[in-house]
């Protein structure tokens, strides 16, 4: 629209049907009434091999590419005869044409005394470009008029996302259909067919795939990059294929060191390990990519949605310039604290530091391109940056920038723990329970991605500063549905409700967050008979604890809680050389088991349509999750419902986000309990 691309989310319901307009040598036009069923209905021979045969010809370039960046410094003016060089300079109003309007394609060539040397290949390239986009434009139009159809998506190499030859074909739409008719395009149009031909798997077959629905993911990896067009799947699949968004460079190019690739090099994504290095790094914005996607086998959608067709992940929208603004600069200041992590995990050598050079420097040109083109990677959220934060660390070799930090805090928490479980079992079943809420959101202050918690740890220990955010613990909180939640664990009066079966925990960060707050509150709901289920990230990210480090730490934590001890090895967590027992005659109690399953991303937040299989198939049975921490609980899934009991817990560690999410200020608590749907 007027030069900037608008992401829109399109309604799966609402989808069909459509004209498909596909741009290669030629065009085709393709009328789509449901999955599987379409029919080409037209098409012209002047498409994009028109454009780069005459424009070949006519300005000497040798790709396609070339002829299109000439196009962006072109002034079609010099060429075409304009209405208003028919009729003065001025508009023909009586039939609604303005002066600007192109009344013939190189009408001025006719005549003006000039030769082909006489014209800049610029304007050439321009007045073809606008010629042969009209032109499509108008046909693609008069079809779907045919057809009665208001929606034109728009695809193929023609387009390559290139601003310019989308404006020409949306204005020709919008000027035939005097505004009735919309034209769209797709983000990976240029894959559109090889896409195609993948899906036809089951044609040639392939039945063994081992894949899932299709989806499409921002942050990298993503989105694990990942990009956020989501949806059912496209054609008749079955719901059976998957695939996440790479925002990074192209395959070796992204690796660092790395010899320099030849151009049009790209490889699997980045994961490759380089053969050589070299003393050359490629992390500038003109290598970054529009999106790579990549077939991930096993992400499936959560099965607890209330509605999954009115599920948005993100409750932060950055198409708010002003919100895309502020969160640029919080990331960018966090970038070099940030970076000497990274370095510092891979022990400060001379590769790590170049390595922190080359991602600094990736990353702030995927911010710089955000800020400039914000549609470029699809719908953005606040938890799409994130993700690519973490991604683009990752693809350059940095794995867990944490790892020492997480560890010395697991220890720490761990060492102290023996002394709150004895507090806790001295209280009341009620105000234990109030306790160890109080105690998640008092432990949720140790947040290595929140700047204002990063300034305390200068203050004090880790256990200092847990007591005293535990002392400030005071209700009410700023939303506060602790009567509520304790009233359905409870219940009032001679009412006793069933305990819930099965509990879905998601865990945020390690240390004092996971060992003092939700570990507490896991065995409090083992006590009571319900399965519990950790969840925890598939990769690092911050200080976030992942699921390969839990079971060493439920199994330090067992060492003191014959509850824990007992639930672990009920569910498969603990062996007996990973426990040692001080009275090794002491048998542990019979237990509902306590699991752990990794939730199928590598990001401080969590897009609930793209979780493992392992989750999807534990979420079958529970009626209860719990979502702790800001990312997954506040900057995702606030807003989110499910046909379970769900509690959302979580201190607010930005005052940005205190005053827009819940008018509050920072450090304020969140417990937001909202029964089954």
């Amino acid at each position: 629209m007027e030069g900037q691309k608008m992401f829109v989310q399109i309604d799966q319901n609402d989808l069909f049907p459509y004209l498909l307009v596909n741009i290669g040598s030629g065009v085709s036009m393709i009328k789509v009434d449901g999955d599987g069923k379409f029919q080409r209905v037209s098409g012209t021979n002047v498409g994009g091999g028109t454009y780069w045969g005459l424009g070949k010809l006519l300005t000497k370039c040798e790709s396609f590419d070339e002829l299109l960046e000439l196009s962006q410094r072109g002034d079609n003016r010099t060429i075409d005869m304009l209405v208003g060089d028919i009729y003065g300079g001025m508009d023909y109003s009586k039939i609604g044409l303005s002066a600007s309007t192109i009344a013939s394609s190189f009408g001025k060539a006719i005549s003006e005394n000039k030769g082909l040397d006489d014209y800049r290949p610029e304007d050439i390239s321009l007045s073809l470009l606008r010629m042969i986009s009209y032109n499509i434009g108008q046909i693609s139009y008069l079809n779907a008029l045919r057809f009665g159809l208001k929606r034109i998506f728009f695809g193929g190499f023609f387009i390559r996302g290139h601003a310019y030859t989308m404006d020409t074909i949306s204005f020709a739409v919008h000027f035939w259909s005097k505004g009735e008719a919309q034209a769209m395009f797709l983000r990976h149009e240029g894959f559109l067919g090889a896409l195609g031909a993948f899906m036809s798997y089951e044609k040639h077959g392939l039945d063994d795939l081992m894949v899932h629905q299709l989806v499409e993911r921002f942050p990298m990896g993503a989105p694990y990059v990942g990009g956020n067009i989501h949806g059912p799947p496209l054609g008749d699949l079955n719901e059976k294929i998957s695939w996440m968004e790479k925002f990074v460079q192209k395959g070796t190019e992204i690796t660092a060191p790395v010899p320099m690739a030849p151009p049009g090099t790209t490889g699997l994504g980045g994961f490759e390990v380089p053969s050589s290095k070299g003393d050359t790094l490629r992390c500038d914005a003109s290598e970054l990519n529009v999106g790579v996607l990549h077939l991930v086998p096993s992400l499936e959608v959560f099965p607890l949605f209330a509605d999954p067709k009115r599920y948005e992940p993100n409750t932060i929208d950055l198409s708010d310039r002003s919100e895309l603004e502020y969160w640029y600069t919080v990331l960018s200041e966090q970038l070099s604290d940030l970076v000497d992590k990274a370095v510092a995990s891979e022990g400060g050598t001379d590769d790590a530091e170049r390595r922190g050079d080359a991602f600094a420097r990736a990353f702030s040109a995927h911010l710089a391109r955000l800020m400039e083109e914000p549609a470029a990677y699809g719908k953005l959220g606040l938890a799409n940056l994130l993700e690519l934060r973490e991604e683009c660390l990752r693809e350059f070799h940095f794995i867990d920038a944490y790892r020492s930090i997480k560890q010395r805090e697991n220890e720490a928490s761990l060492a102290v723990l023996p002394d709150l479980l004895k507090e806790l079992d001295s209280m009341t079943e009620e105000a234990r329970m109030l306790t160890l809420i109080e105690g998640v959101l008092a432990a949720n202050i140790f947040d290595w991605g929140s700047r204002a918690c990063v300034d305390l740890y200068h203050k004090g220990t880790i256990i200092e500063i847990y007591r005293m955010s535990r002392n400030k613990m005071q209700r009410p909180w700023r939303v506060d549905d602790f009567d509520v939640f304790k009233e359905r664990m409870f219940g009032s009066g001679d009412k006793k409700p069933e305990p819930h079966k099965r509990a879905l925990l998601f865990v945020d960060n390690s240390g004092a967050d996971i060992v003092l707050g939700m570990l507490p509150l896991a065995r409090e709901l083992l006590r009571r008979g319900t399965e519990v289920v950790l969840v925890a990230n598939s990769l690092p990210a911050l200080n976030d604890v992942t699921a390969m480090e839990v079971p060493d730490i439920v199994a330090e934590a067992a060492k003191h809680c014959d509850i824990l001890r007992g639930a672990a090895e009920a569910g498969g967590l603990l062996v007996d050389a990973m426990i040692n027992i001080q009275d090794s005659s002491k048998e542990s109690p019979s237990s509902v088991p306590l699991m752990v399953v990794e939730n199928g991303c590598g990001s401080p937040c969590i897009d609930l349509r793209q979780v493992s299989s392992e989750l999807a198939a534990a979420a079958k049975d529970a009626d209860l999750v719990i979502l702790e921490g800001m990312g997954r609980a506040l900057h995702t899934n606030f807003n989110a419902r499910f046909k379970c009991d769900a509690l959302k817990l979580a201190m607010v560690k930005n005052q940005r986000l205190a005053e827009k999410l819940i008018k509050g200020n920072i450090y304020d608590c969140v417990c937001r309990f909202e029964p089954a749907c």
